[in-house]
């Protein structure tokens, strides 16, 4: 029976019953607070009588005097009570020896049980519980002298310490860096913040990760490898010979997957472009295992490293355009008026033979009068013309037409590369063929009422848009967020009533999602419904966007890491936007945009001179000021 005076265990703490009314005990804790209880809430452990917890030795017992009560028990292998273990362990059962020999039982070293059947453990498992312990503390006392080598490198960088087998305690670490966890110990260890940029700072200060370790792609959860099902070689079928056309695939030099390629001819006065498209639909069909491959990963993954293919490398060399004497295509051929109004669109597989160039090339040829250049020259310049009669029917319908610097980043070698893009005629020229392309393809499949990856952007313009960067920024912020359905819709920001993409098979589900239906309806058989197309595009887009936060955030850290030896170099800058007392600025050569202080009075468009003064690599950030 629990009287008053009686100690008791209250949820693992010791506790003193002061008052026994209305079937509910109170109770007296170690840090002063009074608690009503009922008696299954506590367990009695001597019944006193206790007036205050001074009466009490808190005292663990000396090791060696357990240990021979546990020997002398384990021999004679009875169970006892805690009043018995507290008298082999203090020769007397007292409130004190009482919540030791609770203390011992819950120790767990040499007794287990309940304290009214308590049990000694066999030698063997308290042999292994010792060395478990005793590696346990050998562990704890590595950490404690591993975290002060710890606190020393952040102290001083210079005079980094850590030793190479500190890196097991920073994988916790590397964990929260690469968005894998969202908890780590040491970082709480050291009172600091349990964010991936935290984590991404301690290991860069450390010198355990360079900059040249990208995490940004593991923090949005794509995979880092190509896929691996590799499709079937494209069956023989009937095709149309489309090799008598001069075919340009234009590219930038560093691009090694062609997919597209356009040709020109005028037939009955009319202007008709061929957009040849690579073939993969011709052995890919929906849910096979090359098919799903690509639907999980929606795009091919284009980080400065290198490509993160969204069907196997070596589905390359059979499908992409260009790389051999003769290419397989499916073909648009899409009949264009003299305003640029895409009048009709025919789909059909072909045989084309293409020729290859960068840019640079392609402009140069459209300059060439050599005889040799001849033909080709003359089939650019009436691609080009065309090209332009498209933009301006698109622009008088409204497109948004943003012009701001952009890059290409290579990473090769352990060195950072950065090149602006150039706009050059041809890059130009491309860019509208594919857009006719896809206003064609988007047409074509709403005549036959097929279910199709159809693409709408709104555009909410806002006040007057003045010229320049500063002028396409503006416009930036007016796009909202492109919409993908199987329902045509108006794509405002390039002033067309229909439009999807369908140039790109190689590289982005969308546009293969969009290649096998259109091979399935001119097979004759029986295509996916909206429901199902609906379905694949939702999953797909959910990848595709991962991917391009990945790409974006990985830009931005590789521009970090270029410029994080370049402290006190000058760059030049346009003035975009003023945000108070700063201004939004970009950075031309770098095509980046940063807030800084301008001191003198600007206006946008203007150009200023910006001194870099600090690069934080985890953050993605870089500090810049003006040169004075």
């Amino acid at each position: 029976m629990i009287s008053v005076g009686a100690l008791v265990i209250y949820k693992g703490k010791p506790a003193i019953v002061k008052d026994h009314a209305d079937g509910k005990f109170s109770i007296s804790l170690q840090n002063g607070e009074q608690v009503k209880v009922r008696d299954k809430d506590i367990e009695l452990i001597h019944t006193g009588s206790v007036n205050n917890f001074g009466e009490i030795d808190f005292n663990t017992p000396a090791a060696p005097s357990i240990r021979e009560a546990w020997e002398l028990l384990s021999d004679e292998g009875a169970a006892l009570t805690l009043k018995e273990l507290a008298g082999f362990i203090s020769s007397e059962y007292t409130p004190s020896s009482a919540y030791a020999a609770y203390c011992v039982l819950k120790d767990g070293l040499y007794f287990c049980g309940e304290i009214d059947a308590i049990t000694p453990r066999g030698k063997d498992e308290v042999t292994a519980e010792e060395s478990k312990r005793a590696a346990v503390r050998m562990e704890t006392g590595e950490r404690m002298q591993f975290l002060e080598r710890l606190k020393a490198c952040l102290k001083n960088p210079d005079q980094n310490k850590l030793l190479q087998e500190d890196a097991r305690y920073l994988q916790d670490v590397e964990a929260l860096a690469f968005g894998k966890s969202a908890k780590s110990r040491t970082m709480r260890d050291l009172t600091l913040g349990e964010t991936p940029e935290d984590a991404h700072s301690l290991l860069l200060k450390t010198g355990f990760w360079s900059g040249m370790i990208n995490p940004h792609p593991v923090r949005y959860g794509v995979s880092l490898s190509s896929a691996a099902i590799c499709p079937s070689a494209p069956p023989e079928e009937n095709r149309q010979d489309l090799c008598r056309l001069p075919a340009f695939a234009i590219d930038s030099p560093w691009s090694n997957d062609p997919d597209d390629a356009v040709s020109v001819e005028i037939e009955a006065g009319k202007n008709i472009l061929y957009v040849h498209i690579a073939d993969p639909a011709a052995s890919i069909s929906f849910d096979s295992p090359e098919e799903k491959e690509a639907r999980d990963r929606g795009v091919t993954l284009y980080l400065p490293e290198g490509a993160v293919r969204m069907l196997a490398q070596d589905a390359i060399p059979m499908f992409a355009l260009g790389l051999s004497e003769k290419s397989l295509a499916l073909t648009f051929k899409i009949i264009i008026d003299e305003s640029g109004m895409v009048l009709d669109t025919e789909i059909f597989p072909s045989v084309v033979k293409v020729r290859r160039m960068t840019y640079e090339e392609a402009d140069r040829v459209m300059d060439e009068n050599s005889e040799a250049e001849r033909t080709d020259a003359a089939a650019l310049r009436s691609l080009f013309a065309l090209s332009q009669k498209i933009f301006a029917r698109r622009t008088a319908h409204g497109a948004v037409n943003i012009d701001l610097p952009d890059v290409h980043i290579a990473v090769e070698n352990n060195e950072v590369k950065i090149e602006p893009i150039i706009d050059y005629n041809s890059a130009f020229l491309v860019k509208e063929c594919m857009i006719a392309a896809g206003e064609g393809a988007g047409n074509w499949a709403a005549s036959k009422a097929l279910p199709f990856p159809y693409i709408s952007q709104e555009v909410e313009m806002q006040g007057k848009v003045t010229d320049g960067f500063a002028g396409s920024m503006q416009l930036r912020k007016c796009m909202r967020p492109r919409s993908l359905s199987t329902k045509p819709g108006r794509h405002q920001g390039l002033g067309l009533d229909t439009y999807t993409q369908v140039t790109s098979p190689l590289r982005r589900y969308t546009d293969l999602l969009a290649h096998i239906q259109i091979r399935t309806f001119l097979r004759g058989d029986k295509p996916l419904s909206s429901d199902d197309v609906s379905a694949r595009l939702g999953f797909s887009e959910a990848a595709s966007t991962a991917s391009v936060h990945a790409e974006r955030a990985s830009d931005n850290h590789w521009k970090m890491v270029y410029l994080s030896d370049k402290k006190d170099s000058v760059w030049d800058a346009v003035a975009l936007e003023n945000k108070g007392s700063r201004w939004a600025v970009i950075i031309l050569s770098l095509a980046l945009e940063a807030q800084v202080p301008l001191q003198r009075e600007v206006t946008p468009n203007d150009n200023v001179k910006l001194v870099l003064k600090s690069v934080n690599i985890s953050k993605g950030e870089a500090v810049f000021v003006q040169r004075g």
